[in-house]
């Protein structure tokens, strides 16, 4: 789908640091992802909602429009070129700045050093994971049951085969939101982050929506 775009230089030294964000836009943008979700806050909220075990009950999104659908898709079409770096450095962030959410994986649960964390072959496989399915629900945004399919693999998958927490979905986005727009700002325009800050919120709800499907309170409390 993307193969014509050209690709774009992905800073391989990324900050990790979630405080040294490049613009008051992040944080406003990570603040009404938090707010679309149900609750408003940033990392201290969702590091203090580790571990709840409970799923939050949320109003999901308005639809997208055509409009927020195309500018997705424009910008991920970038993004995706620079498809392996990317998912690195999302994944990197994301456990660098939360380290609970290392527990799930036995290769690098103890290591701390973001360097070491970039070699890890679990890491990268798990990054290349993560990207190809944003990119087949990014490829669907038009095929409604298409989504509805991919979440409930997903959801199902995390919470029955892995047991992963579903607040870490909601920290995961808010991850997302935060490299995309300090390692494309070119293309993560102020309009383009707001829209995909509707999809990613959209498709935590469409998550917690499994994992109530599947009993994860009941689920928890049994293995926990």
């Amino acid at each position: 789908m993307y193969a014509n775009t050209a690709p774009l230089k992905i800073n391989s030294k990324v900050s990790y640091n979630s405080s040294a964000l490049k613009h008051d836009l992040l944080r406003y943008l990570l603040g009404q992802f938090c707010a679309c979700c149900g609750r408003v806050g940033g990392k201290d909220t969702m590091e203090r909602m580790q571990g709840e075990g409970e799923v939050d009950h949320l109003e999901r999104p308005s639809p997208l429009t055509d409009k927020e659908r195309v500018m997705i898709q424009d910008s991920w079409a970038k993004v995706y070129q620079n498809c392996d770096d990317a998912g690195v450095a999302i994944l990197v962030r994301l456990f660098v700045n939360f380290p609970s959410s290392k527990q799930y994986f036995s290769q690098f649960k103890h290591t701390e050093d973001p360097e070491e964390l970039e070699k890890s072959s679990q890491l990268r496989k798990h990054a290349h994971r993560v990207m190809n399915a944003i990119n087949t629900l990014v490829e669907s945004l038009d095929n409604s049951e298409k989504v509805a399919s991919v979440l409930k693999l997903v959801g199902k998958a995390h919470a029955l085969r892995h047991k992963v927490e579903p607040v870490y979905f909601k920290i995961l986005s808010g991850v997302i939101l935060e490299v995309l727009g300090e390692e494309f700002p070119e293309v993560v325009t102020p309009e383009v982050a707001a829209a995909w800050t509707k999809l990613l919120a959209t498709v935590y709800c469409g998550i917690t929506a499994v994992y109530e499907e599947v009993g994860w309170t009941k689920l928890s409390a049994s293995t926990g």
